[in-house]
């Protein structure tokens, strides 16, 4: 399923291949977030033809609440459902539960939550979201885990991943006792916890090893800890992690941590970030994040980048961009949405060609000193 191409000389940087029963996807690389099987404000068209997305991610929470696993079997899974060909991630909803914080109850075969929606009551287990994932027919499917909070102490975190642990077993036994739907490959993998606990993520990423899954994510991360902990807590992980499978860190993020992440190991990225940025206004460029709804660019006529390709940049001036915002027009949510994808992708093909020709941390630290230094205001009318 993964094959690693080639290693950087100066760091952990590295180039590989993922392939699934919907195409191949290049790593490093970032996945869109489609929670509800769709990328917010963007069609499917416009994902595949104008941002060229390799892979994107969907949310087992989310989907099993609604349409609901019978509407998707009777599609022929998720693919068919959204019309989407390419590659799917499945996260198992772990986080989205966590989060419901008073509206859950963990037990040690599963956890009770209300939904979100309409205060229903629901039990995931294990068995149960490895069955959903097989209805909603992802490529690469998340096992139910714990995200322990930051801060969080050590006997909580020690319980937390021997919990994560336990589980992650039962998603495996359930994974190989099952098949899929659709006549599609599925992988499985693993999440190593901890929190900022080295001998926990050690002892974690061991656990997962044993068992044996198809790629290892490490979860818990991006919570509310000091960046140089999340960094700190990733290159002593992917130490224990195999060479010769994927590593995903999840829920990450900004482009300078994509970036030094993707120098201590990492091969994949999910993140709300630009998307969501992009609805609010808040646009990735060269030089740096802008507002558009900034007042000094009322009359400037000039693309949003003048050294990004997308549809965006190539066909509108930063005056109109501002002009949709401020008539809260659709449109703007759109052109945005496309732009920031467009950078975060052409950010992670870059690196792949840094990689290549050894000038990777050198461009990685001159990128994440740019961007540091010439973040742009974001005053507003």
């Amino acid at each position: 399923m993964f094959s690693l191409k080639y290693t950087d000389k100066n760091s952990k940087a590295r180039i590989g291949e993922l392939k699934t029963s919907h195409g191949v996807v290049n790593t490093p690389i970032f996945m869109p977030v489609g929670t509800q099987g769709t990328v917010k404000a963007v069609t499917q068209r416009v994902l595949e033809s104008e941002v060229n997305a390799e892979i994107v991610l969907s949310n087992t929470y989310h989907l099993y609440l609604r349409p609901g696993t019978k509407i998707l079997e009777q599609a022929g899974g998720l693919h068919k459902f959204m019309n989407w060909n390419r590659p799917i991630l499945t996260d198992s909803g772990g986080f989205q539960i966590f989060s419901l914080t008073d509206l859950r109850k963990l037990k040690s075969d599963g956890v009770e939550f209300s939904s979100h929606l309409d205060g229903s009551k629901h039990f995931f287990t294990p068995e149960k979201v490895i069955a959903i994932q097989r209805s909603i027919g992802s490529d690469i499917m998340m096992p139910l885990d714990e995200c322990t909070p930051f801060p969080c102490d050590y006997e909580y975190a020690k319980k937390s991943k021997e919990l994560t642990s336990n589980w992650a077993l039962k998603n495996k036994e359930a994974f190989e006792s099952s098949s899929p739907l659709y006549g599609s490959d599925q992988s499985l993998f693993g999440i190593i916890q901890g929190s900022v606990y080295k001998d926990l993520r050690e002892s974690s990423a061991k656990d997962l090893i044993n068992i044996g899954f198809d790629g290892y994510a490490i979860g818990g991360l991006a919570v509310g800890e000091p960046m140089d902990t999340m960094y700190e807590m990733v290159d002593f992980t992917t130490d224990f992690m195999p060479v010769d499978k994927p590593r995903y860190l999840m829920g990450v993020g900004r482009p300078e941590n994509i970036l030094e992440a993707i120098s201590l190991g990492i091969d994949m990225f999910d993140c709300v970030m630009p998307t969501r940025n992009a609805r609010n206004a808040y646009l990735f460029t060269s030089q740096g994040i802008v507002s558009m709804r900034n007042a000094a660019y009322k009359d400037d006529y000039t693309p949003l980048d003048p050294n990004c390709n997308c549809y965006t940049c190539s066909q509108f001036s930063r005056a109109y961009l501002r002009h949709l915002f401020n008539a809260r027009e659709i449109l703007s949510l759109e052109l945005a949405t496309i732009h920031n994808l467009t950078f975060y992708l052409n950010l992670i093909r870059e690196a792949r060609s840094r990689i290549m020709d050894g000038t990777f941390i050198e461009w990685k630290n001159s990128y994440s000193k740019t961007i540091s230094v010439n973040v742009q205001s974001t005053s507003e009318e």
